[in-house]
């Protein structure tokens, strides 16, 4: 009996590696037929089970040592516990909002993580929609805690802050670090996604723009109700859209989107290592369930406490909305998008930023649309002309510098510049429909 339990003991006090999840599941799978040869002893079963009990411990720890203690950002979670804190101790909502506002970010970006990590076990096209899903899954859940609030313009005016800052902020960044990194080449990207996702976001254009123009051209059949049945009706067409672009991307024409890899022979084996899955499938799919879940809990008191921030520290509401929540819930966009530009992969940093706005133009909003229709709000599409304006201005923008497929740091820092005009416009921006919220 000398002993499979002394033998697995002493491979299990060895370090493993962070990034060889495959190996621990082939060590695994050789526990199950050594153990085989010995299970006519009770002693010997006894011994397995102590030792795949304590592989499970060692795979749990180093789990959270990779999700939670490993990643510098998380210094910053201790910010989450203390904005619940203070709701309840204090009534300083500028506190609440600030502190709520730093414990998301970490969560963001963690989330952002987690979805990478289940991608790898997923391939690659299914991995950049969960990579865009998950990614907006923090924008969405503060937009349902604000629906149910019935804060409308706040849902409104923080899924166009996110659109804008992916197309404007995230996009710019990559481009800029890209192109200063790789400034002795030109990096380039697929020219067929870019223009399809830049025709989806023109027929979200579309449908934003059209109640709004009915609206203030007072041409409404029946006024107050064509606009939200139009809304309505635009929203499920836009749906189907989306749908109807899934299908066509991940079944139809997956060959048309195709990223460009100019030394994918060369560095394969190179690639492969960089690569690997920190940590398992089941274990990231346990912390995608956390981790939204501590968002949710953590939304709730945002929102709460966004009007009294927007009084106390004298900044409008629509700045708040449309600048400072985007930039929380892009966290996790932000980073993979300059991390992947960096490697000069531009494929994948357009299917994080650009693929991330289509998403939420053309499901989160009409999702948004058809949720307050069941719960009985009327959400609509009418996000007023400032906003409107400033979104079909961005699309166009964004589009003229796609077109040729090819960045470098000047079309990035073009990118930020427009940024910054956006946001010192809605600094002086005055909502005018704050009486009907």
């Amino acid at each position: 009996m000398g002993s499979i339990g002394e033998k697995v003991d002493l491979e299990s006090d060895e370090e493993i590696p962070f990034s060889s999840s495959h190996n621990a599941i082939n060590k695994t799978e050789t526990l199950h037929f050594e153990a085989a040869a010995h299970m006519a002893s009770p002693r010997s079963f006894y011994s397995y089970s102590r030792v795949l009990r304590k592989m499970d411990q060692i795979s749990f720890m180093r789990s959270i040592y990779i999700v939670i203690l490993k990643a510098k950002i998380n210094i910053l979670l201790p910010f989450g516990p203390l904005a619940i804190l203070l709701h309840y101790v204090t009534k300083k909502h500028e506190w609440v909002f600030f502190f709520s506002l730093v414990g998301i970010t970490p969560l963001a970006e963690r989330l952002g993580y987690a979805t990478e990590q289940l991608a790898f076990f997923t391939g690659p096209t299914v991995g950049g929609l969960l990579n865009a899903t998950f990614g907006n899954a923090t924008e969405m859940i503060i937009s349902l805690y604000a629906l149910n609030n019935g804060m409308m313009r706040v849902v409104k005016q923080s899924l166009l802050g996110s659109i804008l800052s992916n197309m404007l902020l995230v996009l710019g960044c990559a481009f800029f670090c890209g192109g200063i990194v790789h400034h002795q080449k030109v990096q380039v990207f697929s020219k067929a996604t870019a223009i399809v996702n830049s025709g989806l976001l023109l027929m979200a254009v579309m449908g934003i723009l059209f109640p709004a123009v009915l609206h203030f051209t007072h041409t409404e059949v029946h006024f107050g109700k064509s606009e939200l049945a139009l809304s309505r009706f635009s929203s499920c067409i836009m749906l189907i859209a989306y749908a109807s672009y899934l299908f066509f991307q991940l079944k139809s024409q997956q060959n048309l989107y195709s990223p460009i890899n100019e030394d994918r022979e060369n560095n394969a084996e190179d690639s492969d290592e960089e690569e690997a899955p920190e940590i398992t499938q089941w274990e990231a799919i346990g912390w995608l369930a956390i981790l939204t879940i501590w968002i949710s809990v953590l939304s709730g008191y945002l929102v709460d406490a966004i009007q009294g921030a927007s009084d106390s520290m004298n900044m409008p509401v629509s700045f708040i909305s449309v600048i400072l929540l985007p930039i929380v819930g892009n966290a996790a966009e932000h980073a993979s998008a300059i991390m992947f530009a960096m490697k000069d992969k531009l494929d994948i940093t357009l299917g994080v930023a650009i693929g991330s706005s289509t998403q939420i133009s053309m499901f989160v909003i009409p999702f948004c649309v058809v949720v307050g229709w069941f719960m009985g709000k009327p959400m609509d599409l009418n996000f007023q002309l400032f906003e409107t304006a400033t979104l079909f201005i961005t699309v166009l923008v964004v589009a003229f510098m796609l077109q040729e497929g090819t960045s470098n740091y000047f079309k990035g820092l073009m990118l930020i510049l427009c940024y910054l005009i956006v946001a010192a416009s809605f600094f002086v921006h005055v909502d005018p429909s704050k009486e009907g919220e």
